[in-house]
């Protein structure tokens, strides 16, 4: 089993914009998350993939043609401790691009770590699906996906003029899920908690069998 490896002890939270549409609301409710996880101390980095030249992941073995970019964006993940994973839902599933980013990168990038979920959508069910099967990505990475998710409906009404959400219990919880990664993404990565886990792992096998029964 591989684990996150933090040795200098700092908490890094990562979010991972699945939009491109310039100043998307998508950007704004994880740009909000990272502010969350600031709060308890936590280094935090936006990824916006308008900024990253990404091709199509083609499954090809030989990735000697992929653009720098791809080595980029999977180190700046595999560096960070804990993500926030924002998508706006496209057609009852969560963004190509985002998906892309992910079908590009791996267990070397994701295993192990703190996942937070935000969606967005301009209809008024919410981001329900696209936030299903995002989860349902994370999991087959190997992340820890926090049980709290938050789908926005008709995100074009929630903010105002200035881009700020007009609800504050709202952004309170979206705040909220920022710390809740940068929490568990420390006790994940601590020295602690890896201690724990290695002794875990290489306990013997219980010598008292299986249950009676």
């Amino acid at each position: 089993m591989n684990h996150t490896d933090n040795n200098d002890g700092i908490v890094r939270v990562a979010g991972l914009v699945g939009s491109l549409r310039p100043g998307s609301y998508t950007r704004l409710v994880v740009q909000l998350a990272l502010e969350g996880a600031a709060e308890l101390g936590a280094q935090t980095q936006i990824i916006d993939l308008r900024d990253y030249d990404l091709p199509f992941c083609d499954g090809n073995k030989d990735e000697s043609h992929y653009p720098p970019d791809v080595a980029r964006l999977r180190r700046v993940v595999r560096e960070a401790t804990g993500l926030v994973l924002g998508t706006p839902e496209y057609h009852g599933g969560y963004s190509g691009v985002l998906k892309n980013a992910l079908d590009l990168m791996g267990f070397s990038e994701f295993e192990g770590k703190t996942i937070g979920l935000l969606g967005v959508s301009g209809g008024r069910i919410g981001a329900s699906h696209a936030l299903s099967g995002l989860r349902t990505a994370c999991r087959s990475l190997r992340a820890w996906v926090l049980p709290n998710e938050t789908s926005i409906p008709q995100v074009a009404q929630q903010f105002d003029a200035a881009g700020a959400l007009k609800d504050p219990a709202l952004a309170e919880r979206i705040r909220d899920m920022g710390r809740q990664v940068a929490r568990f993404a420390y006790l994940h990565s601590s020295h602690q908690a890896m201690e724990f886990l290695r002794a875990w792992e290489e306990a013997p096998i219980n010598p008292g069998g299986e249950w009676a029964s």
